[in-house]
């Protein structure tokens, strides 16, 4: 208890911002306040030189061979005609950004603390292409007081890490893993932040951790949300042989994620095989950066909130970072470890919940996600597993629940994840 009391200090005065105090426990992990503050002008100089086909050799093709040539064109003017990477930054710079040094890494993350001394730590695990920029229109939301579905009050201590290579955290070394991961988060949270108990979400290659934690460090990981699971979605005739029964919703998500399976997921092979090919060849060229992520089917899928300024702001973040070239060694340090063909069930009774949006790239049937962890509620478009009855969702105002969004849910559909990621509170007990 003291040495949690000690943490707490030690972060209680470096917010109010008294660079003479420095604890020795702060010290050890070198805690400092950060400020975004990276030069665009160059960039901008490079999407307005890169040339472009006049047309495409073979038109109508649309979206189903990578990104549209009209839709890069359009994107290419937008960015240097009205997106204003200054004020994107300063929008940016309005969240409470951190730096510490765990294990050789700088871990950069936002750390957005509620006005509830009870609220719950919430530590946010974003993937790629994303970043921090994944959760921007909900951090301040969660911090927020506010009302489970069982009326009981929630706010959140929200802390959103860099991946290890992306945005502001340094790269890691070649032989990195999801795990090792797993294991800096865990001192950011109950060494760095000092807390004893916290609740964790995890989508994209952001599950990974998020799982790691709840799998491994149980007496601290005390609820889990995912939106992505690190296991291999089941195909359509293995659920099947399982005397799973699909209603039409399901349908529509299962043929989806077979399609990701078997011809969307490209991006993921060259990464995980080649990704020298792909990182030097678009190192220095924001427009090929834009036009490679912005090809991934996960990148605004539809109908979706993400615009294509959030799409620039992101990739923006990633050329002036330089860290296009490091997030693509994720994928081949993981190769084994980003999804798991075995099942595997975390030994814990912590709470777990898992929203099912419509048009994720992979689906996971309830049955299934039941496998891997303490299962308490699954939410998909319009019903909800909670406590193992089927209860309608009821529309609150213009949320509209899980019947648009995607992969990234902080951006396609931010007001569903929110409120999914509010029912924590319904089964946390710290």
């Amino acid at each position: 208890m003291r040495l949690h009391a000690l943490n707490v200090l030690a972060y209680a005065l470096l917010s109010v911002a008294l660079p003479s105090t420095v604890h020795p426990y702060q010290q050890k992990y070198d805690l400092q306040k950060f400020h975004i503050d990276l030069d665009s002008r160059r960039m901008v100089d490079l999407i307005r030189q890169t040339r472009l086909p006049k047309s495409p050799e073979y038109p109508n093709l649309g979206a189903t061979a990578g990104i549209d040539l009209d839709v890069l064109k359009s994107m290419q003017k937008q960015w240097v005609t009205s997106f204003d990477w200054p004020k994107e930054q300063a929008s940016l710079n309005r969240f409470n950004h951190f730096t510490a040094h765990i294990e050789g890494l700088r871990i950069h993350f936002v750390h957005e603390k509620a006005s509830d001394p009870d609220a719950i730590p919430l530590i946010l695990c974003h993937g790629w292409p994303g970043s921090f920029l994944e959760f921007e229109p909900i951090i301040k939301s969660l911090a927020e007081q506010a009302q489970t579905s069982t009326n009981k009050s929630i706010s959140f201590n929200v802390v959103v890490p860099s991946l290890p290579g992306l945005a502001f955290s340094s790269a890691p070394p070649a032989n990195w893993t999801i795990d090792d991961t797993a294991r800096v988060y865990h001192t950011l949270m109950t060494k760095v932040l000092g807390y004893k108990t916290f609740a964790v979400f995890g989508t994209d290659w952001g599950c990974g951790p998020s799982f790691g934690l709840y799998r491994d460090y149980t007496a601290s990981t005390r609820a889990a949300h995912f939106a992505f699971i690190p296991f291999l979605p089941s195909t359509s005739e293995e659920l099947k042989s399982d005397n799973i029964t699909l209603n039409s919703l399901e349908e529509f998500e299962e043929a989806t994620s077979e399609a990701w399976l078997t011809t969307g997921n490209a991006y993921f092979a060259e990464h995980s095989t080649k990704p020298n090919t792909i990182r030097l060849a678009l190192y220095d060229n924001p427009v090929g950066q834009l036009a490679w992520i912005d090809s991934d089917p996960r990148a605004g899928t539809g109908p979706s909130l993400l615009t294509h300024d959030a799409i620039l702001r992101s990739v923006s973040l990633y050329y002036l970072t330089e860290s296009f070239v490091s997030s693509i060694f994720l994928y081949y340090q993981n190769l084994l470890d980003g999804l798991h063909p075995t099942y595997i069930k975390a030994q814990t009774d912590a709470p777990m919940l898992f929203s099912a949006f419509k048009y994720n790239i992979a689906f996971w049937h309830k049955e299934k996600v039941a496998t891997v962890g303490n299962l308490v509620q699954y939410r998909s478009e319009s019903i909800q597993i909670f406590f193992n009855k089927l209860i309608p969702i009821a529309n609150n105002g213009d949320i509209t629940d899980h019947d648009f969004g995607g992969h990234f849910p902080g951006v396609d559909n931010p007001p569903a994840l929110l409120e999914d990621l509010r029912e924590i509170g319904t089964f946390w007990e710290g």
